[in-house]
């Protein structure tokens, strides 16, 4: 307790439950979470970034900004190197290394633990990809506990107990979550604790939407957030805290898939994807297209065709990309929105999607997907619960981008201008 009144010190907590999207909260589905939601801020028109993937998500939550901004434009992304375009899964261990060598940085604008190192520090616990992890902090301003490798503030590479030695399932989340309890919520003194749990994203990949695996993997979530939670509370007898639970983005069914590099050498463009000229980078259900001056040309030359195509919902030109918050670069073409085609799978979701393979690994037909501009995967949740707060719905359009200046504003720790703002002044 705080028996003399002294004036607390304050920190965040904060939980992303990896591809939860907001029509899965339901009382029978997720009672913490809906439970929480009805005593907190609850935002019922969150939304996404584009393209709605988790690597993506990950670095506009760590920065405030769209893609435009912080230059990380997907799961996977076009670089040039070596006198060619080439598409590489910054969900890898090396990619930050890439990234630097082909544009001289990793994210283009300050990051949360960037702005904290000085003001209490940050501390991931991650159990996502390690793209998706690092990206949190890619530059090591803070602490990041992830599978793949823990790190600690400078880039020393915790080796010992401290680190996050888990697997990459279920059970690994709730090790996380045990442990993130105790070391962070409960123990630690950071000012700002994240942490990313793989599900029930991961098990939405291979597995169908409201399929039992689904709804037994959103349960397990739903627990694990409650742990959470009741930390949260034991430590604000120390302790001012705000408690952030949301989600990067929703799901898809898949429906269909199609290898767009494949199918524009079919068609065409042969001589450009081999020379390096023109390189796509799959997003899931979307894409994203890299070209040269000259690729760009040939792409031109193939446009009506490629809108005409049964997998195409819309060809994003540069102009449209820069408004859903891409960057205008020098490589960086069109972008791809694929087909949403009417259905009901056999556990009553509604709507399906094609998928852009991108030969890393096979297509699972049927289960979770997203990426693109769909009704579902565009639609995460969040929550802010604080005692000084009244539980309200919100109903105005916020986005990922506003988490960053949200955090900052409560721990009264300035900034440069974001694209979000501070959740806590409407």
């Amino acid at each position: 307790m705080n028996p003399d009144n002294s004036v607390l010190s304050k920190r965040v907590i904060l939980v992303v439950c990896d591809g939860l999207g907001f029509e899965w909260l339901s009382p029978e589905r997720a009672p913490v979470l809906t439970g929480l939601s009805e005593k907190s801020l609850s935002f019922e028109q969150h939304q996404a970034v584009f393209p709605s993937v988790t690597r993506v998500s990950s670095a506009s939550i760590a920065t405030g900004c769209y893609p435009g901004k912080h230059g990380l434009h997907g799961n996977q992304m076009g670089l040039y190197l070596d006198e060619r375009l080439q598409v590489f899964n910054a969900g890898d261990v090396g990619f930050r290394d890439l990234m630097r060598s082909a544009t001289g940085t990793t994210l283009q604008t300050k990051t949360l633990a960037q702005y904290l190192v000085n003001a209490g520090g940050q501390v991931v616990y991650s159990n996502v990809s390690p793209g998706a992890a690092y990206f949190l902090d890619p530059e090591h301003f803070g602490h990041v506990h992830h599978r793949s490798g823990s790190f600690a503030s400078g880039g020393e590479k915790i080796t010992d107990h401290r680190h996050l030695n888990v697997s990459h399932d279920l059970a690994g989340d709730l090790e996380a979550t045990t442990r993130f309890c105790k070391d962070v919520v409960l123990e630690g003194n950071c000012s700002l604790g994240i942490l990313w749990l793989a599900n029930p994203d991961l098990t939405l990949h291979y597995q169908q939407p409201g399929s039992p695996e689904h709804l037994e993997a959103l349960s397990a979530t739903d627990q694990m957030v409650e742990m959470v939670s009741k930390a949260v509370q034991a430590a604000r007898n120390e302790a001012e805290i705000l408690f952030v639970v949301t989600s990067d983005h929703g799901h898809e069914v898949i429906g269909d898939s199609i290898h767009i590099s494949q199918w524009l050498a079919a068609n065409g463009l042969s001589h450009e994807i081999q020379a390096g000229d023109i390189c796509v980078a799959g997003q899931g259900t979307s894409a994203l297209l890299y070209a040269t001056e000259h690729g760009k040309a040939r792409l031109t030359e193939k446009l009506e065709h490629i809108k005409q195509q049964e997998w195409v919902a819309a060809v994003l030109d540069v102009e449209q990309l820069a408004r859903l918050g891409l960057p205008k670069s020098r490589h960086l073409a069109m972008g791809i929105d694929m087909a949403r085609f009417d259905t009901v799978n056999a556990h009553g979701v509604s709507g399906a999607r094609w998928m852009v393979e991108d030969g890393e690994k096979g297509v699972a037909m049927h289960c979770g997907q997203h990426g693109g501009l769909g009704p579902q995967e565009t639609h995460p949740f969040l929550i802010i619960n604080h005692p000084a707060h009244a539980a309200t719905t919100m109903t105005q359009r916020t986005s990922l981008v506003d988490i960053a200046p949200t955090i900052l504003d409560f721990l009264g720790v300035p900034h440069e201008a974001m694209d979000g703002q501070s959740l806590l002044k409407y």
